[in-house]
């Protein structure tokens, strides 16, 4: 197992959160797992990415030059990542504000609105975990019992208030992939 994704979007939009739960999942499965954030001086509204590296065998650098998954939040950020995707790569791309990008020749691009499915859940904040459901249920390391688990145990230190939503943007993004594998778009591994 090889795992090598790069999250990336504005700043504020919880990428960072979202890949520091992915390599705690990991990490309580016994897998190797390195987490390298990234963002700029303004932090809120500027750019912030993450990568995170998931394997059987040690890890030698956590940055990652082709990537196997990217989730990506905004247009820039689709712009400076997309070239990196393996060939046989998977995209999650948030539509609701990435709304025009040019195709790329290779990999899959599956469009998850995430941002307006969290507004419908009646939090903005959420769209991450919209993303996170997504990715999830794509990539299936783990049951979501255990992504649910462990957002909980998070959750409950800062703000347990947001995990009822949270869950509820989680199951939506699996929801919103399984919908595109059933049109043919992607097939859930």
């Amino acid at each position: 197992m090889l795992e090598k994704v790069i999250m990336a979007g504005f700043g504020g939009q919880g990428l960072l959160f979202m890949g520091k739960l992915v390599a705690q999942i990991m990490m309580d499965q016994g897998k190797h797992v390195t987490y390298f954030p990234s963002y700029g001086a303004e932090v809120r509204g500027g750019t912030a990415n993450c990568h995170v590296i998931i394997s059987e065998d040690e890890i030698y650098s956590p940055v990652i030059e082709a990537a196997s998954t990217l989730v990506i939040m905004n247009g820039p950020s689709y712009v400076r990542f997309a070239p990196r995707l393996e060939p046989d790569g998977l995209l999650l791309l948030n539509t609701s504000i990435a709304t025009e990008y040019e195709p790329i020749d290779s990999g899959t691009i599956i469009e998850i609105p995430a941002t307006e499915e969290a507004n419908t859940l009646g939090d903005p904040r959420v769209a991450n975990m919209v993303m996170m459901g997504a990715y999830a249920e794509a990539r299936n390391f783990v049951s979501i019992d255990v992504v649910l688990d462990q957002l909980a145990k998070v959750l409950a230190v800062k703000k347990p208030e947001m995990l009822t939503v949270n869950r509820a943007a989680i199951n939506r993004g699996r929801e919103i992939l399984r919908e595109n594998a059933e049109a043919g778009q992607f097939a859930v591994s």
